[in-house]
């Protein structure tokens, strides 16, 4: 007895021990992991929150400034240097149209924008949306309200600035009392677009609200509005929920101006906080939201103690459960005999002894250990599938690599290694689902299959109905590879009459490092878009179009916009070719052009809003989905030109059936009231066109003036009056609107050759 109970106990002891090492350990790992991982979770959140904000502010309010900038610079109704030539002053109406054009920019944009100036440095006068036109601007007793963009751009080497936030009255010439002020940023940027401050003609800014920006904050970000704040590179507060900091600098650490974006704790008050900041990327300015740690890591702490709370519940039951295993499990012997019979569909009649069961545990284990393998085995493509994705995106280190390399089956080692990307996403749009993996796992076999000498061809698809192509061998050859597309594209195109494309990347010296020559192949296939007739993308060229900064010329998209809006099919046609022609042929970056189109795409798609066009088969017009399944830059120009030609023939339509009823809205006007006044401006202004645009559109639809029409309409209603016979010659006259019988007669006479009484006379006889 005394025995059993000493194992007993031992046995009791060391699963009490064993389930307080692990309880401790583990929640001791809990706790730090996932307390570590909720604040990780909590910063990121908040930062992604940060980051939304950031962005918004970004389109919503600095891009629409710089937008701005854009259509009075490129406005071609109005010329923006005006004041840079002495000759102005003749020019007074060029001056309203001038500033017309600004106070039509501040309506349109009233939510974020207070005024639009343009101020010229060389004669020191000034044309404000808000103050209209102001001499010696940059001297007299206001000029603190405009020093800081005026003096700030005449010693910029820059084209641009944004200035700090700074309290300006609403008007700045007023003398009267309580007017109240607003909290602006100014956005200034010189004119002509490429030069400097210094050396402007014109310096177009733009008074942005700081209210937009804070009402933005406030909508995004409630709970944090008041520690969110938004400071420039100098320290300059820009945007704070405390007014009375705009403009100065803030009562912040030095410290907690940083590069780019991130989260880090600071202590603020002699307690601690979490500040979050992001870097708005058009100005530079850092939007920053600071919370106290206590509050920030509220949840936090609440899954520290409920760790906590778990432990110490984990402990009870574990020991409770050590007394209750320890006691189960008193003979291990006969526990495992109890396991394996459990697992046994039933106990061998031969065998008489636990070890002998044992030994037939041991030999069917054996047997599904073999047939693991075999599923193994059925599995290998799944297996080499992953590890050569893995393998792509450079998830292995070189002693991972040792042991996965043996899915892949290689026999032999190789001393280079190239990536080559197939293409077939255009091509494939035409097949069935079935059909184009049927397509793919074809090729893919042939490459595989192919035998090339002291080399080896590995093919796998990608997710984005690509394949990669892995060449291995022992020396780099630019024939292998050029045999190899050869093959595919031969292939494709006998096989399944399909035109795919290729793309090379560089060749590497370890597998590990095929990465980088997929990358490399990935920035290639880019240029597929833009060079649908190119089949084998191998022209190292285009990878330093990719890292060039050079932007298509405005001109050639100023051009697009204005040959849409003018209606001229086959300018908008050159316009849209030359387009085109410089993204194929310039050396501008895939991104950028792709950028270009969605922005041609936006231009074309503002464009029918402007003018109300309604497609005569879809309610809603998306162009943008439209523009998202076309498959190169070609197909791009089809697509564009063949819906500009049908908008631009369907404005031609309405135009003319708006022209024709218009005409019968005044032929009726007319035949209804032939004894008023039916002057050509009395009835323009009933039918809602001008009388010079009436007058045209009687000669070129009717074929006869405008007086004529009318003439002969009275003339033929004095004809039926008088075959009636019932009236005087003054009454008829008076009833056709004619103020004098004399005149009546006349026109009269004019029209019909005798007189209104020879007329009814006749009319007598003849009855």
């Amino acid at each position: 007895m005394k025995k059993r109970n000493s194992v007993f106990a031992n046995l009791a002891i060391s699963y009490i021990t064993i389930v307080l090492v692990i309880v401790l350990l583990l929640c001791s790992i809990f706790y730090i992991y996932f307390s570590k991982n909720y604040k990780e979770e909590l910063r990121d959140r908040n930062q992604l929150i940060l980051e939304n904000t950031a962005q918004t502010i970004e389109t919503a309010v600095l891009q629409r400034a710089q937008q701005i900038y854009l259509d009075i610079s490129l406005n071609k109704n109005a010329n923006v240097r005006l004041f840079a030539d002495s000759s102005f002053q003749n020019n007074h109406s060029k001056v309203i149209d001038l500033q017309d054009l600004l106070k039509s920019e501040v309506i349109s944009n009233s939510d974020v924008v207070q005024a639009v100036h343009l101020y010229y440095p060389g004669q020191n006068v000034m044309l404000s949306s808000l103050y209209g036109l102001k001499f010696n601007a940059g001297q007299d007793s206001r000029k603190a309200y405009l020093a800081d963009w005026i003096d700030g751009m005449r010693s910029n080497k820059q084209s641009s600035l944004w200035t700090p936030t700074r309290l300006v009255p609403q008007d700045i010439y007023s003398n009267l009392q309580g007017g109240g002020s607003d909290a602006l940023m100014t956005y200034a940027h010189s004119y002509p677009f490429q030069a400097s401050g210094e050396n402007s003609d014109v310096i177009i800014a733009v008074d942005v609200k700081e209210s937009a920006i804070s009402a933005i904050i406030r909508n995004m970000m409630p709970s944090q509005y008041d520690g969110t704040f938004i400071l420039d590179g100098s320290g300059n507060t820009i945007s704070d929920a405390d007014k009375g900091k705009l403009g100065f600098q803030g009562d912040y650490d030095s410290g907690m101006i940083r590069e780019e974006a991130g989260s880090y704790s600071s202590t603020i008050d002699k307690s601690s906080h979490v500040v979050s900041y992001q870097t708005l990327p058009s100005t530079g300015w850092k939007i920053y939201s600071v919370e106290p740690s206590s509050s920030f890591y509220e949840k936090s702490i609440f899954i520290q103690k409920l760790i906590l709370g778990i432990c110490l519940l984990a402990i009870l039951i574990g020991i409770v459960l050590s007394g209750i295993l320890a006691k189960a499990n008193y003979s291990p012997i006969k526990r495992l005999t109890v396991k394996i019979k459990g697992l046994l569909d039933h106990a061998p009649e031969h065998i008489t002894n636990e070890y002998g069961l044992i030994d037939s545990a041991f030999v069917k284990l054996n047997d599904k250990v073999n047939s693991l393998e075999e599923t193994l085995e059925a599995n290998s493509s799944v297996i080499k599938h992953n590890v050569v994705l893995n393998l792509l995106s450079n998830c292995y280190t070189p002693e991972e690599w040792v042991e996965e390399r043996q899915f892949l089956g290689f026999s032999g080692e190789y001393n280079r290694y190239c990536c080559l990307i197939l293409d077939s996403s255009e091509a494939f749009a035409r097949l069935s689902s079935r059909n184009m993996q049927y397509a793919v796992y074809r090729i893919i076999n042939q490459l595989e299959a192919a035998s090339l000498p002291d080399s080896r061809i590995m093919a796998e698809a990608l997710p984005d109905k690509k394949v990669v192509i892995i060449a291995c061998a022992n020396q780099e050859s630019g024939n292998l590879l050029e045999q190899i597309s050869q093959f595919v594209i031969s292939e494709s195109k006998e096989q399944f009459r399909l035109d795919v494309q290729i793309s090379w990347g560089c060749w590497v010296q370890e597998m590990t490092d095929v990465h980088k020559s997929y990358n490399e192949a990935q920035t290639l296939m880019k240029y597929a878009y833009f060079l649908p007739e190119t089949f084998i993308l191998k022209d190292r060229k285009l990878l330093d179009r990719e890292n060039s900064p050079d932007e298509i010329p405005q001109a050639i998209l100023a051009k697009f916009k204005d040959k849409l809006h003018a209606r001229q099919p086959q300018e908008l046609g050159a316009a849209v070719e030359q387009l085109v022609s410089a993204m194929r042929e310039g050396m501008y970056s895939a991104d950028h052009c792709r950028f270009i189109l969605v922005n041609t795409v936006f231009v074309y798609s503002d464009y029918l809003k402007s003018v109300r066009y309604k497609h005569p088969e879809q309610e809603n017009l998306d162009l943008y989905n439209q523009y998202a399944l076309l498959h190169n830059v070609r197909s791009f120009q089809t697509w564009l030109m063949d819906s500009a030609t049908a908008v631009i023939a369907y404005m031609e339509k309405r135009n003319s059936e708006r022209a024709v009823a218009s005409i019968e809205a005044a032929k009726q006007y007319i035949h209804d009231h032939l004894s008023e006044d039916l002057s050509l401006e009395a009835v323009s202004t009933k039918v809602f066109l001008s009388p010079k645009y009436l007058s045209k559109l009687f000669k070129e639809e009717i074929g006869v003036t405008y007086t004529d029409y009318v003439t002969s309409q009275r003339m033929e209603k004095a004809k039926a009056l008088l075959e009636k016979n019932n009236m005087t010659i003054e009454q008829i006259a008076n009833t056709v609107g004619y103020a004098t019988a004399a005149y009546f007669i006349k026109k009269f006479k004019e029209m019909h050759g005798c007189t209104p009484g020879n007329y009814s006379r006749n009319i007598a006889k003849q009855a």
